[in-house]
């Protein structure tokens, strides 16, 4: 337990910082504070995976799945007016979206790892964070905000109705539904923290492995 707390503590912290900064929007709308925040989640799991194997990932993979339920149930307890009609501050689809997608993308992103760990000691996370990455955005802008999903409950339908307007693609290109705009925004940034956490993963992985010698 004593070597994976590390992983597990910072997981927590990410999910816990990300559903905060959620909140906060930049760039015309178009991404959060938490967007970048958020995909640092796969490189914890990755350097968990690389120092103790894919079990031990796994394990910090649920600590994060049930800190980030924790956050939904508590941001469902709040209550936001607007419109004139109250509602959570988080949504039953976005709370649901939001689980479904980390769970899946994670172990995804654990999955591709292993089978790629015997190879140049870049692939494996940055193919498996890519592809957890690509995953986890599709899941999550599709049950959160797309039309197909508008049955989950009637409250939740009226609280995230504004994404299914049509909107300019990325403020300038042609009309779209916005939650394909948030998306395509949310995934450019997820696919560059994938590039740039390289370097932070190897210095880690590096570092623990002399210290383990």
């Amino acid at each position: 337990m004593t070597r994976i707390l590390p992983g597990v503590l910072a997981m927590a912290a990410i999910v816990v910082a990300s559903n905060i900064l959620v909140q906060f929007l930049i760039l015309d709308g178009l991404l959060t504070w938490g967007a970048f925040t958020y995909p640092l989640a796969f490189l914890v799991t990755d350097i968990m995976n690389r120092l103790y194997g894919a079990a031990t990932a796994r394990k910090v993979v649920l600590a994060g799945l049930v800190t980030g339920i924790i956050c939904s149930l508590i941001g469902s307890q709040i209550m936001l007016e607007g419109d004139g009609f109250t509602y959570p501050a988080v949504a039953v689809r976005i709370a649901i979206g939001s689980a479904v997608a980390f769970g899946v993308a994670q172990l995804l992103d654990v999955a591709v790892f292993n089978r790629l760990r015997d190879g140049s000691w870049w692939k494996a996370p940055l193919a498996s964070t890519l592809i957890g990455s690509t995953v986890d955005t599709a899941i999550f802008f599709s049950i959160a905000f797309a039309s197909v999903f508008n049955g989950f409950s009637a409250s939740a339908t009226e609280e995230i109705i504004w994404a299914q307007d049509a909107v300019p693609f990325l403020n300038t290109g042609p009309l779209v539904p916005l939650w394909v705009t948030l998306a395509v925004a949310d995934w450019g940034v997820k696919l560059g923290i994938a590039l740039l956490a390289l370097v932070p993963f190897r210095l880690i992985v590096q570092r623990y492995s002399r210290a383990a010698a």
